[in-house]
């Protein structure tokens, strides 16, 4: 006898992939995994703020909702259609970012902000996305084993001009976000070893150019710091010293919510923003700070399975790039509130304080998630 059920009827389309299968065949714990971390963050963020003058509960959750609709957004845009306006939206991020040098808000020892009244964003987030997108529909376009040195070298200067325009801001943190995507990128899409190695030694020349030259007194002094905290404990070195005791005292189950006295006590500062991570890790432990890397790796993961399924070049090489400038986002992040690297402004993907950093991220899920879901349309 015939099964003529709901179910048995739509499985019995192999032709043609309907919506609604084609939907459910979506990756999505990549959107999980972010609404999971952004609960996390937001119930961090509310700890973190407890103590201080204003909670940044309401705000964040506000952040949040706004990025699932950002989300919804990115999801919706078919990614061909947002590369074939990769230019328009360099340029357009190019411009915020020179706006920014003149009619910028301060924060954090930068001008970087740009905004009116309580509303305002960073427009080196924008840059990233922008720069992503650009890059992703020019290699897409490279029918070669192996990039040429005047390609790589166009791809370089693509990027060059925002690093250098959020640098002046000053934010070398920020600028140096900007090149892991191209890295990953140009990775995939195909570089000769000699030519790694001979960008190694370029590099090399540029960063004691760059500590010569262009960094400031106090960024000079957070790296003397990262390689000697113990020479001012009470100056320069007093966020590293306080966030490792923070990390440290959290032990193997943490000391509970809003319980830990770095956080409540106020011994930590930025705690709600850039060292949210030590906050986690003193209240939750190492089972509290494993739970949430399980999250991030799982994000990533569902992320690269979406690469590898993908059909088309362009769509391989975007989420590439979205997932190189995450992943760095949380090595950077965990590593400096150890004391691995040095302290800069690098927020973690939604679990930090801050609105376009949060909106950023949920519209780059929304593109991965929309690329898995046009795989069977764009080729």
């Amino acid at each position: 006898m015939r099964d003529t059920s709901p179910l048995a009827v739509f499985a019995s389309l192999p032709e043609e992939r309907t919506f609604l299968r084609t939907l459910a065949d979506v990756r999505w714990g990549v959107l999980v995994t972010a609404i999971l971390l952004a609960a996390i963050g937001l119930a961090t963020v509310h700890s973190a703020s407890a103590e201080m003058e204003v909670d940044y509960l309401p705000r964040h959750a506000l952040r949040i909702l706004l990025g699932l609709l950002v989300c919804a957004i990115g999801f919706g845009i078919d990614y061909q259609v947002l590369t074939k306006f990769s230019v328009p939206i360099y340029i357009a991020s190019i411009t915020l970012l020179v706006l920014v040098l003149f009619v910028g808000r301060a924060a954090g020892g930068a001008r970087s902000w740009l905004g009116v009244g309580s509303a305002q964003i960073q427009p080196s987030d924008v840059a990233k996305i922008a720069v992503i997108v650009l890059l992703s529909r020019y290699l897409a376009g490279i029918n070669r084993r192996h990039l040429t040195l005047p390609q790589i070298s166009l791809a370089l200067a693509v990027v060059l001009v925002p690093m250098v325009l959020v640098a002046l801001e000053p934010d070398l943190g920020g600028a140096a976000m900007l090149l892991p995507p191209v890295v990953g990128m140009l990775l995939v899409a195909g570089v000769r070893w000699r030519l790694l190695l001979a960008g190694a030694v370029v590099a090399l020349v540029i960063g004691a150019g760059i500590w010569n030259f262009v960094m400031l007194d106090y960024q000079r002094q957070r790296v003397k710091t990262f390689v000697s905290p113990q020479s001012e404990p009470l100056g320069a070195g007093y966020q590293l010293r306080q966030s490792k005791i923070a990390v440290g005292s959290g032990q193997l189950t943490g000391r509970g919510y809003m319980q830990g006295t770095q956080s409540q006590l106020r011994f930590l500062p930025a705690r709600h923003t850039d060292f949210i991570f030590a906050v986690l890790a003193e209240e939750w432990g190492f089972l509290g700070v494993a739970v949430v890397l399980i999250l991030y790796a799982l994000y990533v993961r569902n992320g690269v399975t979406v690469a590898l399924r993908s059909r088309d070049r362009k769509a391989i090489l975007l989420v590439v790039g979205l997932l190189s400038g995450f992943a760095f986002h949380v090595l950077y992040n965990t590593a400096m509130v150890v004391g691995l690297l040095p302290i800069t402004g690098i927020p973690l993907p939604f679990l930090s304080y801050g609105g376009s950093f949060m909106l950023a991220n949920f519209f780059a899920t929304g593109v991965i998630l929309g690329i898995d879901f046009r795989r069977y349309v764009n080729r």
